[in-house]
């Protein structure tokens, strides 16, 4: 006897109220139920999203299931091709000749190298965040620039022109913008990337562009994966660091273990890794008729892979809605998994690892200088979930 699949609908757009670092309860419920369920696309075509920590692994895994933009079944129109460079949206071969490049310049050994220039940012930063206090907006004061700076240096994006990226980016990742900011936006970032991709070429100076430049990579393909690098490098590390810390603020015992002991850090950055998951979906579209979880996905069918509920998952990691610094939190799929695991984890890891200590230190009474409830959020539209701002204060 067949048994009616378990479905999502309406797609949740809000989390619970009092429950900033949750998925939405209707997505936690919906794992519950079956770690596979029907939904239906924003576009009204009908698909699948998984929820459960193992079968987002295996579909992440699968060549059966094709990352390609073109490929994306969520509109009742055809969507066009990925832009030259932007891999994120691609499969191999296309996706292997923008990455391959790139991976010997991420690797964990080089992002290890840079550990004392980001502590050197920390630092400034820190060092400008307390002559200007004792308050400060977190995010604009420290979460942005450590990772703005780190990312312009590694591309070779001029320092006084980050600002300008900052703001852009943000209107790509925040879930808010009309459609027409957003055309805008694209349009500046391209317009100057193809500016500094001409400029490397004619006077290549010591960063991953130029470098880039000696390969057979067009100017239109370094555009893309500069544009991919940047957007990536800018806002999710940034998120991180400043819903982390709201999240230590918030769990007060957890913030105390790690001050108590700097070493557990390592262990705390993968922990907050897991229990924030900020990119919190991707999507594959199956390319042939895929057996998974017991029912059959159809070819040309798109399934929403939701990543934060993945690890929230209580067969991957008991207890799992509680922030635990000891936690063992390996694994997780914060950084996606397989072909498309993240390039810039590494880094990712490092300027957290450096940027939660050297907070915590500088700023042993640090402490929301708002109420929890009036912290800015971004909307669960937003590609990359974190706070708008987080005002915090500190005894002088």
């Amino acid at each position: 006897m067949s048994v009616t699949p378990h479905t999502l609908a309406p797609l949740p757009t809000e989390r619970t109220s009092g429950c900033p670092f949750d998925p939405p309860k209707e997505l936690l419920d919906a794992r519950e139920q079956a770690p596979l369920s029907r939904i239906t696309h924003p576009g009204g075509v009908p698909g699948w999203m998984v929820t459960g920590y193992d079968l987002v692994r295996s579909v992440l895994a699968d060549p059966r299931f094709s990352s390609r933009k073109d490929l994306l079944n969520v509109v009742d129109f055809r969507l066009p091709p990925a832009p030259p460079g932007e891999f994120l949206l691609m499969d191999d071969p296309q996706h292997s000749r923008y990455r391959k490049p790139l991976t010997a310049r991420f690797t964990a050994r080089r992002m290890r190298l840079l550990t004392e220039r980001i502590e050197q940012i920390t630092t400034e930063c820190l060092d400008a965040m307390e002559k200007a206090g004792p308050s400060a907006d977190l995010v604009t004061a420290f979460a942005k620039p450590i990772p703005t700076i780190v990312i312009c240096e590694l591309l070779g994006v001029p320092y006084e022109q980050r600002a300008s990226f900052e703001e852009q980016i943000a209107l790509f990742m925040n879930g808010e913008p009309s459609d027409e900011e957003l055309t805008a936006a694209y349009t500046a970032i391209q317009r100057y990337l193809a500016e500094l991709v001409t400029a490397k070429r004619a006077r290549p100076t010591d960063d991953v562009l130029s470098e880039l430049t000696d390969s057979d990579l067009t100017d239109e393909e370094l555009q893309g994966v500069a544009l991919i690098l940047l957007a990536a490098g800018l806002d999710t590390t940034a998120n991180m660091l400043a819903l982390g810390t709201f999240a230590l603020l918030q769990h007060p015992e957890q913030l105390a273990a790690l001050r108590a002991d700097f070493s557990r850090t390592d262990k705390a950055v993968e922990e907050l890794l897991r229990y924030l998951t900020v990119v919190k979906t991707s999507m594959r579209t199956a390319t042939e008729d895929v057996e998974l979880g017991g029912r059959t996905i159809e070819r040309g069918t798109t399934v929403l892979l939701s990543y934060n509920t993945a690890d929230r998952d209580p067969e991957r990691y008991p207890d799992p809605h509680t922030l635990d610094i000891h936690r063992e939190a390996g694994r997780h799929l914060a950084f996606g998994h397989g072909v498309h695991l993240c390039l810039g984890a590494q880094l990712a890891r490092v300027e957290m690892r450096v940027a939660f200590p050297a907070l915590l230190k500088r700023f042993p009474t640090l402490r929301l200088a708002v109420p929890a409830e009036e912290v800015a959020l971004r909307p669960e539209t937003a590609d990359v979930y974190g706070v708008k701002s987080l005002p915090v204060t500190w005894d002088v």
